[in-house]
């Protein structure tokens, strides 16, 4: 249940931007460890440390194309007097049974191959005559065109120092280090790392189920044609690319009108596949404002789901908040604003942590920074609250982007940062530092 029924609530309490995150992340937790494929686990957060159970590489081989030699038996050699050896045969990739390299012989061997046994050097075919006696050769021929390639003998144009061109075993990791760390979130290289070392599947926290919906009656689908007094829903897909940024699977449905029993219905039907669920809009004091209407009947807290307090909080935008839990599972619910900077700048502030704490991620906070700002004049703000302004960051300076206005989304579109203005600041004059969080970061 969540920890807002300990604290004193009801319209006249005024919540900071900081008990309220902590409430949120009082009640979140992170998800239970599972086993998944590799592929399946791309995004998802390691649960322990993965240690080596092989070395990379597993065994000495080339990096290149070339002749697998002694150092002694090339010493000296130049395109005026070449070393001539005899060529034993080919040591290709993935070849488990291998030549022996003996005095005044070369294999011919492939880059990955594993060095043969006797061969203490590799010379790139580039420094021989490929087999053909003639001059420096630009490479090797396929072996069915080239049946002189793989006995003969091959003149090398170059010595070569003890272990040239050649890939210790080792050298990447050895059996026993400590290949990734728990808290590490698997992306490309990380899943292709588990391969190498030959894990198919990795215990991870999976990546959280989050289900997005919009409210209202005034909603239409971005391809649908808008009637008088309707407007485009942008909010639902802005949070749910918002959600999948943060690391989610999350399922956008459709605006849901302004009834409360449908509201209801739909958020009952969708907590089967919902780890967490956010709704935008109908949260305020209207007399449509369906969210609230459909939820608050929830909030006995000896009802089943621990039920939902629809609060306020000291920070603009974004002043009406609801969170809580509810249905059999207790599936955190966050209820933000309709107004579009509105839902976003309270995604960012309290979803997104939401999100990176079901993962099981140690930092869930986007980076801030503290940085100069330039404007044209001082910005404002409203006594006891906390502006959240969007702003353009570079090279230690943030620029103000639209006004202070909720409904401003094309500004949030070219925006990159969050100008923070504290509650205790009215004003903040050009040449000022501020605090900035940086988003897609």
């Amino acid at each position: 249940m969540s920890s807002a029924a300990t604290r004193p609530t009801g319209q006249d309490r005024l919540w900071s931007v900081t008990e309220h995150l902590e409430d949120v992340l009082a009640t979140v937790r992170p998800l239970d460890p599972i086993d998944l494929q590799l592929l399946d686990a791309q995004g998802c957060v390691l649960v322990d440390d993965v240690v080596v159970p092989l070395s990379l590489p597993p065994f000495d081989n080339s990096s290149m194309d070339g002749y697998a030699v002694r150092v002694a038996d090339v010493a000296g050699a130049s395109e005026e007097y070449p070393a001539v050896l005899e060529v034993v045969g080919d040591v290709a990739a993935g070849q488990s049974e291998l030549l022996h390299v003996g005095p005044g012989q070369a294999a011919r061997i492939m880059t990955g191959a594993q060095l043969p046994p006797g061969a203490e050097a590799v010379v790139p075919v580039e420094w021989t005559d490929g087999g053909l006696g003639a001059g420096p050769v630009s490479g090797m021929r396929a072996r069915s065109a080239s049946p002189e390639g793989a006995s003969g003998q091959v003149h090398v144009h170059r010595p070569a120092q003890a272990r040239a061109h050649v890939r210790a075993k080792g050298s990447d990791v050895r059996a026993g280090d400590r290949a990734l760390t728990a808290g590490t979130v698997l992306g490309p290289p990380q899943i292709g790392l588990l391969a190498a070392i030959g894990l198919g599947t990795v215990r991870v926290r999976p990546r959280p189920r989050v289900v997005v919906m919009s409210t209202g009656s005034e909603l239409v689908q971005p391809d649908g044609t808008l009637e008088t007094g309707q407007i485009y829903d942008s909010n639902s897909y802005a949070l749910c690319a918002a959600a999948r940024d943060a690391g989610a699977l999350a399922y956008r449905v459709g605006a849901v009108a302004d009834d409360a029993e449908t509201l209801r219905a739909t958020i009952e039907d969708q907590l089967i596949r919902a780890d967490l669920v956010v709704t935008t809009g109908g949260v305020s004091v209207g007399a449509y404002d369906v969210v609230k209407e459909a939820l608050t009947p929830v909030g006995d807290e000896d009802a089943s789901g621990g039920g939902i307090d629809f609060r306020k909080l000291a920070m603009q935008p974004g002043k009406p908040q609801g969170f809580g839990t509810i249905g059999p599972d207790h599936t955190p619910l966050l209820a933000l604003p309709g107004n579009p900077v509105s839902s976003y700048v309270s995604f960012e502030l309290f979803v997104r942590p939401a999100i990176r704490t079901l993962m099981g991620v140690p930092d869930v906070h986007r980076p801030t920074v503290r940085a100069t700002l330039r404007a044209d004049k001082a910005l404002t703000s409203p006594a006891g609250r906390r502006q959240f302004l969007r702003g353009r960051h570079a090279d230690g300076e943030v620029t103000p982007v639209g006004g202070a206005g909720s409904h401003l989304i094309a500004a949030l579109a070219q925006a990159d940062s969050l100008i923070v203005v504290p509650e205790s600041v009215e004003s903040v004059e050009p040449g000022t530092e501020v605090e900035v969080v940086l988003l897609g970061r």
